[in-house]
């Protein structure tokens, strides 16, 4: 089940053939738009009371409407690194055993935000593309490629080969702003508790740091990865 007005939205705009059922709220406000493409799509709905709604979608955070689905698919690495080639310079971020879901879908609300190409993960000690991570990117789940991989190390290599500086995120890199940004970038974010393993960290060509000013010594990965990547990107554009 996917619930949330954004993720759901995305999903009727972008794969409606994906939703197998729609249940809306009870008088519920602003939903008016997904009813019209639900009737659009020619995609089943009915209204419950607030009771029932939260019970189908397993939150209170629903915001009114929630989705029955196919499971979400994932990517392949090839087919990141063709969608950065399509739109150099290319930029895609690697996420090392984050295993919060809430933390990978505002990884992936930031990379789509950012113009990101796409998201990698590895197979083990990730956080899943559930309907929690989905929630948690408003939406960008429905635009935003995202590949696992067997072997971050090889994943990393491979994208080497294909052009990209890897850049890894670790408080005792270099300046973060001082990094060339002109080339294609593979940007590397570690785990919440420990960051990147030891054999992830010699994979990167480069290690960066985001400079604080106060008394907190580091970022959550989802804060610090946006912040990377919007600095990327406005760097990129003159800004």
């Amino acid at each position: 089940m996917l619930s949330g007005i954004h993720p759901v939205q995305a999903l009727l705009e972008t794969s409606p053939e994906r939703i197998s059922r729609l249940t809306f709220l009870d008088h519920g406000r602003g939903l008016e738009p997904l009813v019209a493409l639900a009737k659009q799509h020619r995609i089943p709905f009915d209204f419950h009371p607030r009771e029932r709604l939260e019970r189908l979608a397993g939150t209170s955070r629903h915001q009114g409407v929630a989705a029955r689905i196919a499971p979400l698919s994932y990517a392949t690495l090839e087919q990141i690194v063709e969608r950065a080639r399509a739109n150099p310079p290319g930029l895609v971020v690697v996420l090392d055993e984050v295993e919060d879901p809430h933390n990978l879908g505002a990884v992936v609300r930031s990379a789509e935000a950012a113009g990101a190409h796409g998201v990698i993960l590895p197979k083990r000690r990730s956080a899943p593309l559930t309907a929690t991570a989905a929630r948690a990117s408003a939406g960008a789940l429905m635009y935003l490629p995202v590949a696992r991989v067997d072997n971050l190390a090889q994943a990393l290599q491979t994208l080497k080969d294909n052009g990209f500086w890897v850049y890894g995120l670790d408080a005792a890199g270099d300046d973060l702003y001082g990094a060339d940004v002109a080339l294609p970038i593979a940007l590397v974010a570690g785990s919440e508790e420990s960051g990147m393993r030891p054999l992830v960290a010699r994979q990167c060509d480069r290690l960066l740091a985001i400079p604080l000013s106060g008394h907190t010594p580091s970022l959550n990965v989802s804060v610090a990865t946006a912040v990377a990547l919007f600095s990327i990107q406005a760097r990129r554009a003159g800004r």
